[in-house]
């Protein structure tokens, strides 16, 4: 077992209702949630559109890293998710998004790849990630 700590985040439709299902879909198929922050409401980063609910969960998971992140993404499609975030012309391109589920830390692993990187690359700079991770005293 891995002890894994994901963010959670919804700016369309019912967002409270999206952090809820993916809480228990999350809990369904990835493993038992031993932690959760509270929920913040955030302004969009990135790109300027409405606001978001944020919500960090630390999970005990058997999936090794990219079967979390298919995992993580089969989830983001059964909750409505059409467009993932892309680079054009070297600048990432953000969408609304009726749940947004990112994989920030993984155990102690260090990963560089192509479709996957850990510790999350731009968590430091978002407060929406860092403030929920300072209620549960995994950063200062």
């Amino acid at each position: 077992m891995q002890e894994v700590v994901l963010s959670l985040g919804s700016n369309l439709g019912d967002r409270e209702k999206f952090l809820s299902n993916a809480v228990d879909l999350i809990n369904a198929e990835i493993g038992d949630i031993v932690k959760k922050s509270s929920v913040y409401e955030t302004s969009s980063w990135g790109f300027d559109s409405f606001n978001f609910l944020n919500q960090v969960i630390v999970v005990n998971t058997s999936a090794k890293p990219l079967e979390l992140l298919d995992i993580i993404q089969d989830i983001e499609k059964k909750l409505g998710r059409k467009n993932k975030s892309k680079m054009v012309n070297g600048i990432p391109e953000y969408h609304d998004r009726t749940i947004d589920i990112d994989i920030l830390i993984y155990g102690n692993e260090i990963i560089e790849s192509e479709r996957l990187t850990i510790p999350h690359p731009k968590m430091r700079e978002r407060d929406f990630i860092m403030n929920p991770l300072r209620e549960l005293k995994i950063a200062n």
